[in-house]
C-alpha cells in the first residue's frame, strides 16, 4: 500500500487558497476516482474537490473553516501501489504548490501602491487577501495586532478586517496608530467606510439570523459598487411578441434536437451582444484615470441559488456563440450553479451582465453595476397588454407581449446617450426578432 496526499488544486487566476466547508466523508471511508470529497469555498464561488484517485482516506488534515493554499495537502489516502506508507513515497499529481515568483506575481495586483506600502513582520500570520486589504487601507502591524481574530488559532479573515476598516472611523484618533497615507491617483476612490451602525432593539420572539459566508460577500461587493459608481438607469418598453412565437415554434424541436430547453435568456443575450458590437465603450472598465476597452465580449449571467443567495456565472465570449451554443452555455452555468459545481473561473472575467428579474414576475428593477463592469441589463416579465400598431389602414389596438427593460450604468464614463442608445438598440433587435431566424 501507499499514501497519496490530495492537493487543494489550482482555482483560477488570482486564487491562492480556499475555506474548508465541510467534508462529505469522513477518516476510514473508502472513496471512489472522481468522488467529490471535500466542500470548499474561495471569495469567488463554493465548489467540491474530487479525488482523482480510489482509495481510503486515513487522515484529514484540514478541518471544516481551515484554510488550505493551493498546492498544500488537505487530506492522505491509502491507496493501491507498492512502497510504505510514508508522505515522501505519495503519487505525484500535476498539481503542484506554486513557487514564490507565481506567488509575488499575482499578490503585487493587489498593491497599486507598492513603492509606498505597509510592511509586515513574519510575527503575524496574514493570507495575501488580507495582507493586500492591510496595505490598501494603510493598517500597521500594530494595529492589526489590536484586531481579534475570528478564524483558526485566532487568525485575522477578511470579515475581520474590513470589519475593523468599516468601524474605523468611530475609534478615538489616539487608539488609530496609523502610518502616513499612501499617495493614490486623483481618480482612485476612497476606501469603503459605513456609517456608524444603529443600535437596533430586539423584541421577544424576534429572531437573529447570522449572515453566511455568501451573503457576507454579496452584502460587501453591493455597497463596494454603490459606493464606487454613480448609478444612472434608463428604461423602456418592447415589444417581444415575435420572440414569444419564434420560441414557441422552436422550443419542441430544439429540444428533441439538443436534449436542451430553450429559454427566453440566450435570446436576450444575442441581442446583447449585437449591440455591445454596436457600441463598444459599454464594453470597458475604470483604472484610475483610464477606461480599459475590453477585447472579449463575457456576459454574466445573475442566478439565484436554491438558497436564497445569487451568484454570477460568466458565458465567455458570447460573441462567438451561435443562439444554439449560446442556450448551451446558459443551460449548463445556470445547472452547475444552483448544484454547486462550479469552478472558480466560471465567476471570472465578466465584462457585462444581465439580470432576470422577470423570472420572479418583476416587471423591472434598478439593478446595481458589478464591479469593474460600468452597465447592466434587467429583464423584466413579459406580460400581454393592449397596444397601439400601426398598419396601412390605420391604427388598432391589438394583444401584444410587452416586456419593461431597465439599464443601469456607471455615469463616470457612460452618459445618458451611450447608455440609452445601446438599451434602445437591444430593444430594436427584440422587437423586430426574425421569425425565420435558425437555430
Amino acid at each position: 500500500m501507499a499514501e497519496y496526499k490530495l492537493l487543494l488544486p489550482s482555482m483560477g487566476e488570482g486564487v491562492m487558497e480556499a475555506t474548508v466547508i465541510t467534508w462529505l466523508f469522513n477518516e476510514g471511508d473508502q472513496v471512489k476516482e472522481d468522488d467529490s470529497v471535500v466542500e470548499i469555498a474561495t471569495d469567488k464561488v463554493d465548489s467540491d474537490v474530487p479525488t482523482p484517485v480510489s482509495g481510503k482516506i486515513i487522515k484529514i488534515l484540514k478541518q471544516k473553516d481551515e484554510v488550505a493554499k493551493v498546492g498544500e495537502a488537505i487530506a492522505i489516502l491509502e491507496i493501491e501501489g507498492e512502497g510504505g506508507s510514508t508522505a515522501s513515497e505519495e503519487v505525484k499529481t500535476e498539481t503542484s504548490a506554486p513557487d514564490a515568483e507565481t506567488i509575488k506575481a499575482i499578490e503585487e495586483p493587489l498593491n497599486p501602491t507598492a513603492t509606498s506600502h505597509v510592511e509586515f513582520s513574519g510575527d503575524l500570520y496574514l493570507s495575501p487577501l488580507v495582507k493586500s486589504i492591510a496595505q490598501q487601507e494603510n493598517i500597521s502591524e500594530s494595529e492589526l495586532k489590536t484586531i481579534k481574530g475570528s478564524g483558526l488559532e485566532g487568525r485575522i479573515t477578511k470579515e475581520d478586517i474590513l470589519a475593523h476598516v468599516s468601524n474605523r472611523g468611530n475609534q478615538p484618533q489616539q487608539a488609530v496608530q496609523q502610518q502616513a497615507v499612501p499617495v493614490q491617483a486623483a481618480s482612485t476612490p476612497p476606501a469603503v467606510t459605513s456609517a456608524p451602525a444603529s443600535t437596533i432593539s430586539v423584541a421577544a420572539g424576534d429572531e437573529i439570523i447570522p449572515m453566511d459566508r455568501m451573503r457576507k460577500i454579496i452584502a460587501e461587493n453591493m455597497v463596494k459598487a454603490k459606493h464606487i459608481a454613480p448609478h444612472v438607469t434608463s428604461f423602456i418598453e418592447t415589444d417581444v411578441t415575435n420572440v414569444v412565437k419564434w420560441r414557441a415554434k422552436n422550443k419542441d424541436m430544439f429540444e428533441k434536437r439538443e436534449g436542451e430547453k430553450l429559454t427566453f435568456m440566450p435570446i436576450f443575450v444575442k441581442a446583447i451582444v449585437k449591440a455591445i458590437q454596436d457600441f463598444p465603450m459599454i464594453n470597458v472598465s475604470i483604472n484610475g484615470d483610464n477606461i480599459i476597452k475590453k477585447k472579449n465580449i463575457n456576459i454574466g449571467m445573475a442566478t439565484a441559488l436554491p438558497d436564497g443567495n445569487l451568484i454570477v456565472p460568466v458565458i465567455k465570449n458570447a460573441d462567438q456563440l451561435s443562439l444554439s451554443g449560446l442556450a448551451k452555455a446558459i443551460n449548463d452555468l445556470a445547472y452547475r450553479a444552483r448544484n454547486k459545481k462550479l469552478r472558480p473561473e466560471d465567476t471570472q472575467g465578466a465584462t457585462y451582465t444581465i439580470s432576470n428579474v422577470g423570472s420572479f414576475g418583476n416587471l423591472m428593477g434598478t439593478p446595481i453595476i458589478p464591479q469593474p463592469q460600468v452597465a447592466i441589463m434587467a429583464i423584466g416579465a413579459i406580460v400581454k397588454k393592449p397596444a397601439v400598431l400601426e398598419t396601412k389602414d390605420g391604427d388598432v389596438i391589438a394583444i401584444r407581449q410587452l416586456m419593461f427593460m431597465s439599464h443601469s450604468y456607471d455615469h463616470r464614463v457612460v452618459d445618458g446617450s451611450l447608455g440609452g442608445m445601446m438599451l434602445k438598440h437591444v430593444h430594436d433587435y427584440l422587437q423586430n426578432w426574425d421569425l425565420n431566424t435558425e437555430i
